[in-house]
Parts: C-alpha cells; sequence; structure tokens
C-alpha cells in the first residue's frame, strides 16, 4: 500500500492541470464570430520562394476570386516559375535577392493600396467568401488584426492529420478562448492574417529589426506582428467564419524541425513578453503564456509514471493511466472528432505519443533557443556575423535579375529610384502616421519596451515544405521579363466574385475543391451580409 502513495502526486498534479484547461475551455464555448455588413478594400501581400507552381497558381486563383483590389507578390529571384504564374495571373509583382521572410513582407505591404492588407502565405488556398468574412471585425477600430480559420489541404499521412488535429485545437479551442477574454490572440498565423496598413507601416522599424541576445531574428514573424500589434494597444481577434487551406509537411522529420522552429521561436516571443509591462494589461494572455510554458514540463510527469509502474509491475495502474489519456485527450480534441470521428481509433493513440514527445522538443528548444536557423528552408542566421544568408539548395532554373516590376504610371514615368541593394525601389510614401493618428485604440497608455529581445512565432506560423527539391520543369528556361511592365491594378475595380469556386486544375489533387463541400471544414454560420457590396 506504501508504494501506491506514490502515484498521489501524479493524481494531484493531473487535477490542477484540468482545472486549468477548463478555466481557458469555457470561454472558448462562448466564442461567435461576428457578423456585419462591415466592409473595406483589401490587398493581399504573399512571400514568394521556391513554390511549387501548381499550388501557387492555385492559391492566387483563389485570392483573385474573393472580392480584394489587389494581390501583391514579392517573389524571391531564383524562383523564376513563380514569376511567370503571377505575370501570367496579371497580379503585381515584386523580384527581390534579400533572404528570409520578413524583408518581403515589408516590401509588400509598403506597395499596398489598401486600408487593409492580408499577409497570407504561397501555398495557402481561400475559400470564396475569405475577405468578406475576415473584413467584419474590422467594424471595431480597436481591432487592429484579425486571423481566420485554417486547416491542413486534404491531409493523406499521418504527420498531415496530426497537424490538422492541431490546428482544430487551437481555433476551436486556445484563439477563440483568446478572442473572448481580451480579444487578444497569442498569435496570428502567417498562413493568413489580415492588418490594417496604418498599424503595420508604423511597426515596421521594429519589426525589421528585432534581435533576440544581439542575433537578429529570422523567423517568427507573425508572432512577432502579433505581439507589436496587442503592444499598440489594439485587439488581434479570430474570425473563424473564415476559412483557408494550406500545405503542411508529410514526413515526420520536417514535422519536427517545423515544430522545433516554433518552439524556439515561442519561447523566445513570451519569455520578452511576458518582461513587458504591456503584456499585465492582457492578463488571460499573460495566464495563458505562463500555463503554455509549464505543461512543457509537467506533462511528462504521465509518461514517467507509466514507466514507473511497468517496472513494478502493476499493470492495473499502467492500463487505468493509458485509458486516462484516451479519454482526456480525446475530449480535449471533441472539435477535431465531430470531424473526423474514426481519428479516435487511427489518430488518438499516435496523438497522445507525439504530444509526450513535443514536451521533449519545446525543453530542447528552450536549451537552444539562441539558434536562428529556418530548419525546412535554405536560410539562417550567423550567430558570428548577424546576417541573413542562404545555405544552399538553390533552385536549377536560371536566376531572374533582382528587380521591381514597374507598378503603375509613376514608375514607368521614372518615380521609382534603386536602393542599397540594387533593386528598384517605389516611389516613397508619405511618412508613416503618427500612432495617435490611427484609429482608436484602447485608452490606457502602453509603456516603452526594448525592441532587442525576439518575440517570435508559437506554433501556428507559415507552412513549410517538406524539404523535396521541385521538378525542373523539363530544363526549360524562363525568357527574361525584366523590362515588361504589368499593368498598375490598383485602382482598377475588381468584379464581385465571392461566390466563385476555385477553378480545378487538374494537376493538384492536394487543393480542395471548393465547391465540394465535404472536402471543406464546416464553415461558422454566415451573415446574410455577405452579399453586401462595398
Amino acid at each position: 500500500m506504501d508504494n501506491l502513495l506514490v502515484y498521489i502526486p501524479l493524481g494531484v498534479l493531473g487535477f490542477i492541470r484540468w482545472l486549468s484547461w477548463l478555466f481557458r475551455q469555457i470561454p472558448a464555448t462562448f466564442y461567435r464570430p461576428v457578423v456585419n455588413d462591415h466592409r473595406e478594400r483589401m490587398s493581399v501581400v504573399t512571400p514568394v520562394y521556391q513554390e511549387d507552381p501548381v499550388l501557387f497558381r492555385a492559391a492566387v486563383t483563389s485570392w483573385l476570386a474573393n472580392d480584394i483590389e489587389e494581390v501583391i507578390c514579392v517573389i524571391d529571384y531564383t524562383d523564376t516559375r513563380s514569376i511567370e504564374i503571377a505575370r501570367e495571373l496579371g497580379v503585381r509583382v515584386i523580384i527581390t535577392d534579400v533572404p528570409g521572410k520578413r524583408d518581403a513582407l515589408r516590401r509588400g505591404w509598403e506597395a499596398a493600396s489598401t486600408p487593409l492588407v492580408a499577409l497570407v502565405d504561397s501555398d495557402t488556398i481561400w475559400a470564396p467568401d475569405v475577405a468578406v468574412q475576415a473584413c467584419m471585425p474590422f467594424a471595431d477600430p480597436q481591432v487592429g488584426a484579425v486571423t481566420t480559420r485554417q486547416n491542413v489541404m486534404n491531409p493523406h499521412t499521418p504527420w498531415q492529420h496530426l497537424n490538422d488535429m492541431y490546428l482544430d485545437y487551437r481555433y476551436y479551442h486556445e484563439l477563440a478562448s483568446q478572442s473572448v477574454m481580451g480579444k487578444a490572440v497569442s498569435c496570428l498565423s502567417g498562413r493568413t492574417a489580415i492588418y490594417r496598413r496604418p498599424l503595420l507601416e508604423s511597426i515596421s522599424y521594429e519589426f525589421m529589426n528585432e534581435s533576440f541576445w544581439g542575433v537578429p531574428c529570422l523567423s517568427g514573424d507573425d508572432k512577432r506582428l502579433t505581439m507589436l500589434t496587442l503592444e499598440n494597444g489594439y485587439h488581434a481577434v479570430l474570425q473563424r467564419s473564415a476559412s483557408v487551406w494550406s500545405q503542411f509537411p508529410p514526413g515526420g522529420r520536417n514535422f519536427f524541425k517545423q515544430r522545433l522552429r516554433w518552439a524556439r521561436n515561442t519561447w523566445r516571443s513570451d519569455l520578452r513578453a511576458l518582461s513587458s509591462p504591456w503584456l499585465w494589461k492582457r492578463k488571460f494572455l499573460a495566464y495563458w503564456m505562463i500555463d503554455k510554458a509549464i505543461s512543457s514540463f509537467t506533462l511528462l510527469f504521465s509518461p514517467a509514471y507509466l514507466i514507473l509502474s511497468l517496472v513494478e509491475h502493476r499493470y492495473a495502474i499502467a492500463g487505468i493511466l493509458g485509458a486516462w489519456w484516451m479519454f482526456s485527450r480525446s475530449a480535449k480534441m471533441l472539435a477535431h472528432l465531430e470531424r473526423r470521428p474514426w481519428h479516435f481509433f487511427t489518430m488518438m493513440p499516435f496523438f497522445i505519443l507525439v504530444s509526450f514527445a513535443m514536451s521533449l522538443t519545446k525543453i530542447f528548444a528552450l536549451l537552444s533557443i539562441r539558434k536562428q536557423r529556418w530548419l525546412t528552408r535554405d536560410v539562417a542566421i550567423s550567430a558570428k556575423t548577424k546576417t541573413v544568408g542562404r545555405t544552399g539548395g538553390m533552385s536549377d532554373q536560371p536566376a531572374m535579375e533582382p528587380e521591381l516590376v514597374p507598378v503603375g504610371a509613376a514608375v514607368a514615368a521614372g518615380a521609382a529610384s534603386t536602393d542599397s541593394t540594387g533593386l528598384v525601389a517605389l516611389p516613397e510614401r508619405e511618412p508613416a502616421p503618427d500612432r495617435e493618428s490611427l484609429p482608436d485604440r484602447d485608452q490606457e497608455s502602453v509603456p516603452d519596451t526594448d525592441h532587442e529581445s525576439a518575440a517570435d512565432r508559437n506554433g501556428e506560423a507559415p507552412s513549410d515544405r517538406n524539404g523535396e527539391s521541385l521538378s525542373d520543369h523539363n530544363g526549360e528556361s524562363v525568357p527574361d521579363r525584366a523590362h515588361e511592365s504589368v499593368p498598375d491594378r490598383a485602382h482598377e475595380s475588381v468584379p464581385d466574385r465571392a461566390h466563385e469556386s476555385v477553378p480545378d486544375t487538374g494537376e493538384l489533387a492536394s487543393v480542395p475543391d471548393t465547391g465540394d463541400l465535404e472536402s471543406m471544414p464546416d464553415a461558422e454560420p454566415a451573415s446574410s451580409a455577405t452579399e453586401h457590396s462595398r
């Protein structure tokens, strides 16, 4: 009997952790998407790097099928296939040789001409009403940014199904709860996040000059933008009635690489935020960050006790632990199991095992927090030189010369200039508005904070590729169009295509057919106001 007393701490810890989960889950049950007829003009900005050409074409087509003003593609000069596709589709193109995603995002939003800017990954497919739905929360002038519901695009492998489970948990539990309690989500995923353009312009410097322990930050751009939005007094909320889909790594190796990068970014971001006065005005978010950090360690107690029970030949206790894991994890994943009930048998045991492995991954991420490597792309930061560089794996296609494809009459008339990178720069904008000139925010003042530390992403970041090389397009070279102009579409009206479905490319089996409702996640109830025109 005395030996059984050693299991009491596990029971007490489990009880405390369940109370904590219920405290977070109860607000999530009250979440409802915003419904109104508010509309604002919107641009889509996407950084593109060695994207699958068929997937990229399908993604751009899905954005154009929405009611948006323009699509701006900031494309790495090595990605000649994507440059050709973007030009064929008639969208604006900026070609860059600067490694990393942050500079591409900044170039894109500075080129945008609309009040709202959607920052979107180049492999993300939109439902036909994303622009309509995502505009609705902006009726509140204190909302500075909005994120959408996201899922894995037609998952096939266990690792893709696993990511889909994590996403359902995130958007039905974490972000839903955070949106209700304080309107402050922990991260606006880069797969699709919509911001007020004046806000983006006002935080450009802090975004581009983030560092951690003296090393410039390479990844974690979504988390950084989210934290800067909240730090400046704005709300960041979930609009779950807007649905998008992205690709995820099919194999376990890149799954853990991706998760390791996200975990490092989370530690950097949350540790910095917890040391900043502004976060403690968002008490529920602060509680969430602390609870998440603690859970990385407490989760490992359970498998440790399982091993102990097996060593002591207490197989009944081992069986109770296994049954409890199945019940407790299934209860927490109920939103996902309602979509895919067969995953209770096919995925839940796998999900439980990976969740324990993820705790070890998070602890390792904390111990290696200073590393600034993308892991699934050929970009890294040197701790010695403090510079971003490429690590290899370049495309086998001939690279375009870095350039900015002329946009509009101002550039054609010679108003553009060459910047220090050798790229053609856009004509100067008016200075970014003072923060006081932005829409009304919280009345509480936000103390000035140190911007030297990193605020990185927490697990819902831009989707990574699987590390496999793209096809060589039969070795055909792409004609140089460096001097061709692209028509200025900034002021052209876009027909209302909110209800058109994405054409079936016939080549991309992994892109969901937006006309087939069975292949799409269940949508939140939409307002009849989605028919409202600008």
